[in-house]
């Protein structure tokens, strides 16, 4: 209907301008007195005149609905611009927050371990296999990072290690992945063992514990940190705790699940520990 009005409101005007002309002259008086014509339309001319008169104000009255309508759009396409740069700044802006918190996080844990040199970076991708669980960050050689170096979180839980990398990206082996291993203590006893990738537990996020001598005794809810040894992790990073006891198969002996501390799915910013200081 607006598309109508729009390419033949004009001509519709103007054929009721030329409507209530004719009836003006055909009503016209000559010499004082009434033509012909108005006498048979005396009866029809206030009739006529005022239909004209209300199609005129029907006319003005879609005109202006349909300007109207025009701002109202206008008017909405500007209101949903503003408010997608309002979410966009509310956005950067919580996410702006969360970084700072993570920032803060890390200077207390650092506090405590004088000796890491550390670059934040950003994971900007996943590995979709499902025989890994691995991802990829924002930086690389370019920035110091070397490949084995040890990747954490803000609150110093063990993520993984770096595997491969490039100029300006890296790629991080998680905990859970079935190609890590890690020395680790576990308890308060700090038994030595190695955690591993293992295919079954690490589509549940979880990994295994084993390696260590069967004379010693695992408790559920021991915890387990890195022993350091070999120099890829810094000693005492906390990477998880024992949850179940299973026996291996045939029975003779039996190794633990570990749940790591990290929750994959959560992690959106990693920090690498490019440097560190044993201290005895």
């Amino acid at each position: 209907m607006k598309a109508y009005l729009q390419k033949y409101g004009v001509r519709m005007a103007a054929l009721v301008l030329v409507v209530a002309l004719a009836v003006g002259l055909a009503t016209r008086e000559k010499d004082g007195k009434a033509g012909a014509l108005a006498e048979v339309s005396t009866n029809v001319r206030t009739p006529v005149q005022r239909a004209v008169g209300s199609m005129v104000d029907w006319l003005e009255g879609l005109y202006g609905y349909i300007y109207s309508y025009d701002q109202l759009l206008q008017e909405n396409e500007s209101l949903r611009s503003q408010l997608a740069e309002a979410q966009d700044e509310a956005r950067s802006a919580a996410e702006a927050i969360e970084e700072n918190n993570r920032l803060r996080k890390l200077l207390g844990y650092l506090e405590k371990h004088t000796s890491y040199v550390t670059e934040s970076a950003q994971i900007t991708a996943w590995d979709s296999s499902n025989w890994t669980r691995s991802f990829t960050i924002s930086k690389g050689i370019n920035y110091g990072i070397e490949k084995g170096d040890c990747v954490i979180t803000e609150e110093g839980y063990l993520v993984g290690q770096i595997s491969e990398l490039g100029s300006n990206w890296a790629t991080v082996r998680t905990v859970v992945d079935v190609n890590m291993d890690v020395g680790v203590l576990v308890g308060d006893a700090e038994i030595a063992a190695v955690v591993v990738g293992d295919y079954a537990l690490m589509k549940q996020g979880r990994c295994k514990l084993t390696y260590f001598t069967e004379d010693v005794t695992l408790f559920v809810g021991d915890r387990v940190v890195t022993s350091g040894n070999g120099g890829a992790f810094p000693p005492r990073i906390a990477l998880g705790t024992v949850t179940e006891l299973r026996s291996e198969a045939g029975g003779q002996s039996y190794y633990a699940v570990v749940d790591p501390h990290i929750n994959l799915g959560s992690l959106s910013q990693v920090f690498i520990i490019k440097d560190f200081e044993v201290i005895e």
